[in-house]
């Protein structure tokens, strides 16, 4: 039987801990969130979720500064997500503020849109502008933990432009996100603790991509 090399074995450690590690501090980060979707009913208690999802979104800048750093041979992973925290965080905030008011906004008024025929004529409109601010929301946290010092207007630009030019991605990370979900619905333990990091390193590699072109973002629109 072939032998697994010292190196092999030694990646394979780095890896498990970066994703059990990530998972922890993500979870830590975010754990006004998480109690609130564990304990409560989203249908009644959305208002504070969504106050709790605004403070999420800096946990989300760092995981992705972590995953950043690792790419470039830091394994210090509690390190380089405190770093990555510091740096982005006020930033993050308003992304997650300005993303959880649109939604909010966006989700009441489909509600009460659905509620009449002549209504329910521009709920796909709204489902559509919905979609937009999340998938912008999501690529700018990305973008912020690649280049913490962009302005904010850059990031938007740069992830509303990018993300719809390449909707395929923006698709492909959008279906790694709804199975998380899934996950963390029908098995919260195995979604908080080993795939949450996986998800997000998944979609962090594919919204980095979709930022190619502009990484630097000295030029949001090409």
């Amino acid at each position: 039987m072939r032998r697994i090399s010292f190196d092999t074995f030694t990646f394979a450690f780095q890896v498990v801990y970066l994703g059990l590690m990530t998972n922890l501090l993500l979870l830590l980060a975010a754990s006004p969130l998480v109690l609130l979707l564990l304990m409560t009913d989203p249908a009644t208690s959305w208002p504070a979720i969504a106050v709790a999802a605004v403070f999420a979104a800096p946990g989300l800048a760092a995981a992705c500064g972590v995953f950043r750093q690792y790419t470039q041979g830091n394994g210090e992973v509690a390190r380089a997500f405190i770093a990555s925290y510091r740096r982005t965080w006020r930033k993050a905030l308003i992304i997650g503020l300005v993303a959880v008011s649109g939604l909010a906004v966006l989700l009441v008024d489909v509600r009460l849109a659905g509620a009449s025929e002549i209504g329910a004529m521009f709920v796909p409109v709204l489902l559509v502008l919905a979609v937009l601010v999340a998938m912008t929301a999501l690529i700018s946290l990305i973008a912020l933990a690649e280049e913490p010092a962009a302005r904010l207007r850059d990031i938007a630009r740069a992830a509303l432009v990018l993300g719809v030019r390449r909707w395929y991605l923006s698709a492909v990370s959008a279906l790694v996100l709804l199975g998380q979900a899934w996950v963390f619905t029908s098995m919260p333990v195995i979604g908080m603790g080993v795939t949450a990091s996986a998800a997000l390193y998944l979609v962090w590699a594919n919204s980095r991509f979709t930022l190619r072109p502009v990484l630097d973002l000295e030029e949001a629109v090409a």
